[in-house]
């Protein structure tokens, strides 16, 4: 697992705002807010306690950089020590950037993967039937859908056509209709970060990464800075029954973020993140390469209109959240036989890439293999009291 800084890290780091987690492994050990720095990465915890606490702030790029901190060690090491294989609680290493927050994901927000979404539900989880469903579709509604804003009237519009031709779907109607689809991705403090193993569901056959760029929400509902993430996702689970979607989206290890938060400067805004190319690459252990992009510029909903439906009046997060905003990236290339399509094997290495936000690489296992998720919110808690950190 190459955790190179060349790699990991944005193209303009030194610049950058950035800030994660780490394992910090003093005499109190356990997980601390970090900042990088040109010369390291510091201990910023008198700034917030946590991840959470910081985005909260009126101001986390002044209180970060008001805050001196501690140095943990260089930027280097704990990139090196932060691979699977080489990660304990003997050595600092980094963790997923966020914490408290709710983890929540948007789907069905880019036409290709809307399609995709729809085939899976056609195709009832059978891979088999894939291409043959795929071409019908968008032989019949594929060239409308990419110039269809959602929620408009030309939206309603093609939903009659589309229902009278049978080929309406659950999928289509949070593709293109007004209400975007918002669920939980994951339980907070689960999530894993750079150089972990993910988790597949072991009774899946027919799977893919989602590289997805993903927004950083304050309780108020701005949006503090991105990061990216892998919304590991289970095809013929999601195929078989939307209601199963907990069970395709919700596995131990199934979701990644990192390496690190960007908080928005001087240097990085808003609309930088629109403009987002994401690269992922897949490497199998037995030779087999896929690599995609996904331009966020490509997304049917603006950003700040996923993150207001997803916190606001109606639905409130104190403690934040991270949302992830979907991805263009659906795999259909042949990984074995013709027509079976793409499906993860165990030990495949997937990196996820932008060039202001770095690199997000995790090595592919399954769920009941990959460490079990044992440090919750009473752990933190506690950790937290031993370090004097918490405050009335």
């Amino acid at each position: 697992m190459n955790l190179d800084p060349a790699l990991c890290l944005p193209a303009d780091w030194r610049a950058a705002t950035l800030v994660g987690r780490a394992w910090i492994p003093d005499s109190t050990p356990g997980p601390a807010l970090v900042a990088l720095r040109a010369d390291g990465v510091y201990d910023v915890s008198a700034a917030a306690p946590t991840s959470t606490e910081l985005c909260n702030l009126a101001d986390p790029v002044a209180a970060l950089r008001r805050t001196p901190g501690i140095r943990v060690g260089a930027v280097e090491e704990l990139l090196a020590a932060s691979a699977h294989d080489r990660a304990g609680p003997q050595v600092a290493h980094f963790l997923a950037p966020c914490d408290l927050q709710s983890i929540k994901a948007a789907g069905v927000t880019f036409v290709r993967s809307l399609l995709e979404r729809v085939v899976e539900e056609q195709a009832r989880g059978d891979f088999s039937r894939a291409d043959e469903i795929r071409a019908r579709i968008s032989r019949e509604i594929g060239a409308d859908l990419a110039r269809v804003k959602p929620g408009s009237p030309a939206a309603a519009r093609l939903k009659e056509t589309l229902v009278a031709m049978g080929l309406w779907s659950q999928y289509l109607e949070v593709g293109i209709g007004p209400d975007a689809e918002i669920f939980t991705k994951a339980a907070p403090l689960s999530a894993v970060g750079l150089g972990a193993e993910i988790g597949l569901h072991p009774a899946s056959q027919w799977n893919n990464p989602e590289p997805e760029l993903v927004l950083v929400l304050d309780a108020r509902g701005a949006i503090v800075g991105v990061t990216l993430g892998n919304d590991v996702n289970l095809r013929d689970f999601e195929g078989r029954s939307a209601l199963l979607l907990g069970r395709s989206k919700d596995n131990n290890a199934s979701c990644a973020i990192g390496p690190f938060i960007r908080l928005f400067d001087e240097t990085f805004t808003l609309d930088d993140a629109r403009r987002t190319e994401i690269a992922l690459t897949v490497a199998g252990e037995d030779g087999f390469v896929l690599r995609g992009r996904s331009s966020v510029a490509e997304i049917s909903r603006d950003l700040a209109d996923l993150a207001g439906q997803a916190i606001g009046p109606t639905h409130q997060h104190p403690d934040g959240l991270v949302l992830f905003t979907g991805t263009l990236f659906a795999p259909t290339e042949d990984r074995g036989a013709p027509g079976m399509g793409f499906t993860h094997k165990p030990g495949d290495l997937v990196t996820i890439a932008a060039p202001a936000l770095g690199a997000l690489v995790n090595r592919v296992t399954t769920s009941d293999r990959a460490p079990p998720w044992t440090y919750g919110a009473a752990a933190l808690m506690r950790h937290l009291a031993a370090r004097g950190l918490l405050k009335g």
